[in-house]
């Protein structure tokens, strides 16, 4: 469970500690901010400030990586839920009346996640319980975040697009004379286009390579750059093989397109025009 911090004061004091305190787990950068280290007492209070209680730190942990709290700093602690409870009850309240909003299960099988959530809904009308993928991509700034990098996406793709093929015509151009002395000696077009399209799929797939190498090789230099700038363990940039795959199936076949593109507008014209006589 986890407890945002309003007052935070170290143990200190020459005298020795209880050893029966109850445990907690303190957030790294509360940890460096305040000199807390495993073993230190310290007092721990709800947001109101109303009461405080001592406990042992018993680890420092990383806090889960969160885009929506990017640059913020994680004032937190972990406390049993016992603790947590005698903590932030409300004064003169039951012990066992406490109510939660939310709980989140981890199971030991993900797979199982959607039958789980199915048959608990089942089981306890009143409850909703859903997997993390479909809270996540049932609304919200992260589902219109992802609309807008597939739109900025689709541009780019169609914007690279135009510059190859207009950049391979002038290239395809500039080999007219070549391509006319071919004509003049009976090599057929469409063996031509054959050699064209095999030479833009030898030019595409090194293109495409050389952009997945350079990726892959900036990677780590973009997530320990912007960990340091917002102090976090948040993954910016992750090159997985599906996203290779869905990239090299992009740009391979666009570059190969643009080139027989290219060169169907050249053989079009007239042998001896090619060669200018």
């Amino acid at each position: 469970m986890v407890c945002a911090l309003a007052v935070w004061t170290a143990g200190a004091g020459a005298q020795q500690p209880p050893t029966d305190l109850p445990t907690v787990l303190v957030s790294r950068q509360v940890a460096a901010e305040q000199g807390i280290t495993v073993g230190a007492v310290v007092r721990v209070a709800p947001p109101d400030g109303s009461r405080t209680r001592e406990f042992r730190v018993a680890g420092i942990y990383e806090p889960t990586p969160d885009p929506a709290r990017l640059g913020a700093v994680i004032r937190e602690v972990r406390l049993h839920l016992p603790d947590l409870l005698d903590l932030t009850r409300e004064p003169g309240a039951l012990v066992g009346t406490e109510r939660v909003q939310a709980v989140n299960i981890g199971l030991t099988d993900p797979a199982e996640a959607g039958a789980f959530a199915r048959d608990l809904n089942a089981r306890l009308p009143g409850v909703l319980a859903r997997t993390t993928a479909a809270a996540a991509g049932s609304g919200g700034p992260f589902l219109v975040l992802e609309r807008f990098h597939l739109a900025i996406a689709i541009v780019t793709i169609v914007a690279a697009t135009v510059f190859l093929l207009a950049l391979t015509i002038m290239l395809v151009d500039e080999r007219r004379a070549t391509v006319g002395v071919l004509r003049l000696i009976g090599v057929p077009t469409g063996r031509i286009l054959t050699q064209v399209a095999l030479e833009g799929l030898l030019v595409a797939g090194a293109g495409a390579l050389v952009g997945l190498l350079l990726a892959v090789g900036s990677e780590q230099l973009i997530n320990h750059f912007f960990q340091w700038r917002y102090d976090t363990a948040l993954v910016f940039v992750h090159i997985t093989p599906g996203v290779a795959l869905r990239c090299v199936a992009i740009a391979v076949p666009l570059g190969v397109v643009a080139t027989v593109l290219a060169s169907w507008a050249l053989l079009r014209r007239n042998a001896l025009r090619l060669v200018r006589r």
